[in-house]
């Protein structure tokens, strides 16, 4: 088998939520950026389901001639959407629940 060498991660701040001020290192995918989203299970203290918080990627800055992200951080999202949707042409908005808006008379 080939090695494949050390795993590359890339330490990224937290911003906002349990997480506020904390760095830690996170796995970067094959294009060097880390994930989307970051989920953290947190146990329950009764027994329960875990609590998972969740943390969107943003970028920490742009470059001034391109505008390119220098990094990229993590900021808190306390409604938890499910952002992990892809976004097709085809696809139906979120915000529709019948798909039609509804006619008018005009």
């Amino acid at each position: 088998m080939a090695d494949t060498g050390a795993v590359k991660s890339e330490d990224t701040p937290f911003e906002g939520g349990p997480m506020d001020g904390r760095v830690l290192p996170v796995l970067v995918g094959p294009t060097g950026n880390p994930p989307k989203t970051y989920r953290i299970p947190v146990p329950d203290a009764a027994g329960g389901p875990p609590t998972v918080l969740i943390y969107r990627r943003v970028p920490r800055g742009h470059s001034k001639r391109l505008g390119l992200p220098k990094g990229w951080k993590y900021e808190f999202d306390p409604e938890g959407r499910s952002g992990g949707r892809l976004k097709w042409p085809w696809s139906k908005p979120e915000g529709r629940a019948g798909g039609k808006p509804s006619d008018t008379d005009g």
